[in-house]
């Protein structure tokens, strides 16, 4: 298990009643894909995600309406909201005034220094914490042309740069990500600059893809820098239903025993030895327990070679012989049973 004492060091900020670094459990977060005009679709994605375990729900605010709906979209959920702004330093005021818990913003971006002043103000007077957010796609010329393109030196001199306008302000409480769809970019930058800064740090590929290819290039990414001790929230940027984020943050972070949300299906992979229909079992045991949150392992298994042994070590779990399985319960044998009752059998077994 990785053990908190090689987590990088980081000062603790808050978003809402969510701590972030400073020793703070690594917390997920997600983004919805609705018109946040759209205040009941809005309300529904952001509820949908809280009930898959998200944590901290990020929303884009491109206009004045958005910005009026963040007040009504606040008082119906029960997750800390972040708005997402660029360009306009009017719309920081307005997410800060409706309520919101954490700005992300990249100050040089917003206009003038008085206009920087006037948000940072209102964001300090509300202990609301900024996200300087770097994107590989979006850097600004003068660093592309400095460290010859986009490179991750030049990733970290704008966060830096972006990071010394709200210190000259008096403003520390800040998060940082470095987010780059190619993971040996994303990987450099975020580790150059975790030597060079002690704020908590939000992990993310962006425009990681779609399901498997996205979810792997996340894993990769996100999952390395969290073994390294480095990252304090993450993001999985998948295209699609953001719900799928949040289940496959969990299983990173499950992969590494930095926290654990609902089941751990074991299951093997299959081969010639296998004698049930070890797909369709696995696949309705794991739509049957999707909804459970508790921490639990379910050990799947098709033959009797590696099936005993890992369906003992399950908290629950079915090892398969020809044509019938065994069911386990804290490494004892319940019963044997027909290949039709297995999956039905497990499902109930763990949720009793």
């Amino acid at each position: 298990m990785i053990e908190n004492k090689k987590r990088r060091p980081t000062r603790r900020l808050w978003v809402g009643k969510v701590p972030v670094g400073g020793g703070a459990p690594i917390t997920v977060q997600s983004m919805t894909n609705t018109d946040t005009r759209d205040i009941e679709a809005t309300v529904a994605q952001i509820n949908r995600l809280t009930k898959a375990g998200c944590e901290i729900v990020r929303v884009a605010v491109m206009d004045q309406e958005a910005a009026s709906a963040l007040s009504k979209i606040k008082a119906r959920i029960a997750v800390p909201l972040i708005a997402d702004i660029h360009f306009d330093y009017r719309l920081a005021l307005a997410a800060l005034k409706a309520g919101i818990d954490g700005l992300r913003i990249n100050p040089g971006n917003i206009g003038s220094r008085e206009r920087v002043q006037r948000v940072v103000k209102e964001a300090l007077a509300r202990q609301v914490p900024i996200r300087i957010g770097v994107n590989a796609g979006s850097l600004a010329r003068e660093e592309m042309v400095k460290y010859g393109g986009v490179t991750a030196e030049a990733m970290v001199a704008s966060a830096k740069k972006h990071i010394r306008i709200l210190e000259d302000m008096n403003f520390t409480l800040i998060k940082v990500s470095l987010k780059a769809a190619e993971v040996p970019l994303m990987l450099a930058a975020y580790r150059q600059l975790a030597d060079e800064i002690d704020y908590p740090l939000h992990l993310g590929v962006t425009e990681a893809g779609c399901g498997l290819e996205g979810a792997v290039k996340s894993a990769v990414g996100i999952g390395i820098l969290l073994a390294e001790g480095i990252g304090d929230t993450i993001r999985v940027s998948l295209t699609g239903d953001p719900v799928q984020e949040v289940r496959a943050a969990y299983a990173i972070l499950g992969a590494l025993n930095l926290r654990r949300r609902g089941i751990e299906l074991i299951s093997c992979p299959t081969c010639g030895r296998c004698q049930i229909d070890l797909e369709m079992v696995a696949a309705r045991v794991q739509a049957g327990l999707e909804d459970i949150d508790k921490p639990i392992k379910v050990a799947v298994m098709g033959c009797v070679v590696n099936g005993p042994g890992e369906a003992r070590q399950a908290d629950v779990g079915v090892a398969g012989g020809p044509g019938f399985g065994v069911l386990f319960r804290r490494g004892k044998p319940i019963k044997k049973l027909k290949e039709a009752e297995l999956a039905s059998a497990l499902i109930a077994e763990v949720k009793r």
